[in-house]
């Protein structure tokens, strides 16, 4: 028979989902490429099933759309939906009207309540007790102290001595125990490693997770139904969780929408990963981004290679610039990695792609408001 997740039956009203397949709403219209049809034995109301060749639209992910509408719900009573704020100012110097999805509104401050709450919230009882346990720079680490308070269990945060204060006391408000590591990759895992096998808790990555994936993922439920027809969304990527499930929901929901990953120059394995064809990693990141030092998991890596469209790679000039308009013309706070979307269709990179012409209506990721006042300050000084 067919296997479930590369099947789509076509039916003349709505979309329902069934598992990982999922019941069209059209008659017509079938010619996509990628796609080829099988004819079937009779069945009510069913005319033609497409199975999809491509595994880039349809592969065995750390997520799927099922997942993602799963964590939804999970996660409805607890999270915020986040407003979509727009500029004209900003779309005359862009050339594209664009819609920002205000994550710096959501709890915590920044999209990763959604993630972590969604990872906490599928924890069984048993394994709630134990508690949770993460490394992270800073918005990850409140946010799954957050979480974890919710609910009712520790959580034990390992944070880089380099973090920014400000993401700190969120982690101490939220009453998250803070326990502190070398401001590298390998001191942050095997710490939280140690933690881990003192308490027993249960860890929960950042973004190498599907849990988190899914959570991540609810973003673009809500985006695609506060704007329906967009052609492109513009995402920060680090570890890559956040664009993972951005891509997945997108794509699910309107296959042709171009997913875009944001990327500052001083930490762009990104960009290079998906040149090379496999994870690179740097031995060094330098940027003002913070949130955006880390590098693809394994989990995350497959959905960036086969999802992401194209990844825009932007100077620190661009990231300060960008978190000025956002202060100064959408009234809002941004941190820097926040910020790096805008910076990101304004760049000439972008601007000067004559593959992107056609994508007139964008939706731009303000992932974070989660900033060092003194950091601010200070860029603001040595590029002013």
């Amino acid at each position: 028979m067919f296997s479930a997740g590369r099947l789509f039956f076509v039916f003349s009203t709505k979309i329902f989902s069934i598992g990982r397949a999922y019941i069209y709403n059209c008659k017509t219209n079938f010619g996509k490429s990628g796609m080829s049809f099988k004819s079937i034995a009779p069945m009510e109301m069913a005319t033609v099933v497409v199975e999809l060749e491509s595994h880039k639209q349809q592969g065995n992910y750390a997520a799927d759309i099922l997942s993602i509408q799963e964590a939804r719900v999970r996660i409805g009573p607890y999270i915020d939906k986040t407003p979509i704020l727009s500029s004209t100012s900003l779309n005359v110097l862009a050339g594209r009207t664009l819609f920002f999805k205000c994550e710096i509104f959501q709890k915590g401050g920044a999209f990763k309540f959604r993630g972590a709450c969604n990872a906490v919230f599928s924890l069984p009882g048993d394994l709630v007790e134990r508690g949770v346990v993460t490394h992270s720079s800073g918005n990850h680490a409140a946010a799954l102290a957050l979480a974890a308070k919710i609910r009712g269990t520790p959580a034990y945060i390992v944070i880089p001595k380099t973090a920014p204060a400000c993401k700190v006391e969120n982690v101490r408000r939220y009453g998250g125990q803070v326990i502190w590591c070398e401001p590298t990759i390998e001191s942050r895992e095997s710490v939280a490693a140690r933690v881990q096998e003192e308490t027993g808790a249960v860890l929960i990555h950042p973004f190498n997770d599907g849990r988190i994936i899914s959570g991540q993922g609810t973003i673009s439920l809500e985006l695609l139904e506060q704007v329906a027809d967009l052609d492109a969304i513009v995402v920060p990527i680090s570890g890559g969780g956040l664009i993972s499930g951005v891509a997945i929901a997108a794509k699910a929901l309107k296959p042709d929408i171009h997913i875009f990953a944001a990327e500052p120059k001083g930490a762009d394995d990104a960009a290079r990963s998906k040149v090379a064809g496999r994870i690179i990693t740097l031995p060094e990141t330098k940027t003002i981004a913070d949130g955006l030092r880390a590098w693809l998991g394994d989990l995350t890596w497959p959905i960036v290679r086969d999802l992401v469209d194209d990844v825009i790679v932007v100077e620190e000039r661009e990231i300060v610039e960008a978190m000025k308009m956002c202060y100064e013309i959408l009234k809002v706070v941004v941190e820097p990695s926040g910020a790096i979307g805008l910076a990101a269709v304004l760049s000439r990179q972008f601007q000067d792609s004559l593959r992107w012409l056609h994508c007139k209506k964008i939706g731009v990721v303000l992932s974070g408001a989660n900033i060092d006042l003194a950091v601010l300050w200070e860029s603001f000084q040595k590029l002013y």
